[in-house]
């Protein structure tokens, strides 16, 4: 229990500070919707940028963090790995950027701004200096101290909110004090302010890193790097492929729904915003895999690690099981986060919900193929759920629009899941309960829907709020009646539990 417990207290410092780390839009997503100077077509995008940064985040890192942390457990690697991975980072980064600017042209044109190419010209910045700083925080990953990779998380944080908001709400107000002048245009748009911040977060939090960075010694050494290569070439793959299932959806409603570029636009706007609300689930999983994977590696040294895996799975499935019920049971607060004009996307979040706790399941059931280095295994089961994704978006977005890419997502992480489970349980077995946790989402599913039904009848906020909160109390008790001697074993919840 002692294990789970670090586990569960470095999710929680990953989870404060994973807001910035890809999802740092989120904070600005309640601001930028409700301002008046973003149009719907601006936050649609916004959406279409931050669509084409993550693919490029994956082959600027090419599965280097991974195999950072999986080459840094051994004795013969510890002296040589850190200045390894980090200088194999420098020289392609320098190489990656230049090409990128080289083609910046046609980016702008696949992604559909080439009428903003300055969004294009700052995102390769971006992309560039955050992918400097990957090793640095892998390092601070690896050695267990999620406080300072917090603090320094949430300082570049700072810096974007304040960025954004003095360029957004301040300087259109303001445009006769000298300062405003000189760094201001009124007639820019408004979302290439947003990437300024951003570009200005991640410079500042690469200089926050600069103990880190003196920390590399220039030893290079070329066998370790062709191990990490060969480790991480398929998870390079794998990344890609994730991609397309993670951001993909918002350029390929752009390229298949028929109609007007700004109609287009329009509903990526809609469809993005709404996306945000899976927040809660999103950000606990991103931020319990920062955690998880250098916390599985070391425990693949102790014994009957799989007894672990499969209680961290437990805790895992409860907990977002738990974030499904308060998000999709208070919708009249949680819809709040956005502006009323997107509300008309709001069908699409339980299953966005659901797709990402499924994502949530493949992160914990992932941990087979990287311990036994079989990561083309992770990659042939991310490209088939790439397939899936693009499938069903080609066919279905013309007629759904949407409410397609909300399908596709589920579809494709459901059967990522479902694949690496079975596949996993063949080649190194590990005890999950897994027709119990299968049974505590189908319950959750069944909450909603009675939720659903019940306030069907009577819609006022007040009334479904309350509901809201006795099914959650009913699940909150059916937990723990089931689950009454692993919570006894707590020492905050046990005292509580006879």
């Amino acid at each position: 229990m002692s294990s789970i417990k670090k586990l569960a207290g470095q999710t929680m410092w990953y989870g404060v500070s994973s807001i910035a780390a890809r999802f740092i839009n989120y904070l600005l997503t309640p601001f930028l919707t409700y301002t008046a100077s973003v149009s719907v077509p601006d936050f649609g995008n916004m959406g279409l940028i931050y669509s084409f940064i993550p693919i490029f985040n994956i082959l600027f890192t090419y599965g280097f963090e991974t195999a950072y942390f999986r080459f840094s457990s051994k004795e013969e690697n510890k002296k040589t790995i850190y200045s390894t991975a980090s200088l194999s980072i420098l020289v392609s980064t320098i190489l990656f950027t230049l090409l990128l600017w080289a083609n910046q042209n046609a980016i702008a044109i696949a992604t559909g701004l080439q009428d903003l190419p300055q969004l294009v010209q700052i995102s390769i910045f971006i992309i560039a200096v955050d992918a400097l700083s990957v090793i640095p925080f892998a390092r601070l990953r690896q050695q267990g101290r999620p406080k300072m990779y917090a603090f320094l998380k949430v300082s570049g944080i700072c810096l974007n909110m304040f960025l954004v908001w003095f360029f957004i709400a301040y300087c259109p107000t303001h445009t006769g004090q000298a300062l405003v002048k000189a760094i201001y245009n009124p007639t820019t748009n408004p979302i290439v302010y947003v990437l300024l911040a951003n570009l200005a977060q991640s410079i500042f939090t690469l200089l926050l890193l600069s103990k880190e960075l003196l920390a590399i010694n220039f030893r290079f050494d070329t066998r370790l790097w062709k191990e990490m290569m060969i480790y991480s070439l398929p998870l390079l793959i794998a990344g890609f492929g994730g991609v397309i299932n993670e951001t993909l959806d918002r350029q390929m409603l752009r390229w298949w729904l028929p109609g007007e570029e700004l109609f287009r636009k329009e509903q990526v706007g809609i469809y993005n915003a709404c996306y945000k609300l899976s927040i809660l689930i999103t950000l606990f999983v991103t931020a319990f895999k920062m955690g998880a994977e250098p916390f599985f590696f070391k425990q693949a040294e102790g014994d009957n690690p799989q007894r672990v895996y499969a209680r961290v799975m437990k805790f895992f499935v409860i907990t977002i099981s738990f974030m499904f019920l308060v998000v999709m049971l208070f919708m009249p607060i949680w819809k709040r986060f956005i502006g009323p004009r997107y509300w008309e996307g709001l069908s699409v979040v339980p299953i966005l919900l659901l797709a990402n706790m499924f994502l949530g399941i493949y992160y914990n059931l992932s941990i087979w193929y990287k311990l036994g280095h079989k990561t083309i295994a992770g990659t042939w089961i991310t490209l088939i759920g790439a397939c899936i994704t693009i499938l069903i978006n080609f066919i279905f977005i013309p007629h759904f629009s949407y409410m397609a890419c909300a399908w596709a997502t589920f579809c494709c992480y459901g059967s990522m899941m479902v694949i690496s489970f079975v596949w996993g349980q063949k080649e190194y077995r590990i005890p999950y309960a897994w027709r119990k946790l299968v049974a505590y989402m189908v319950i959750v599913v069944m909450l909603f829907f009675i939720h659903k039904g019940i306030t069907y009848f009577y819609a006022a906020s007040w009334f479904s709020l309350i509901i809201g909160c006795l099914l959650l109390a009913m699940f909150a008790w059916f937990i723990l009646l089931v689950e009454r001697k692993e919570f006894q074993k707590m020492p905050v919840i046990g005292k509580f539990i006879k």
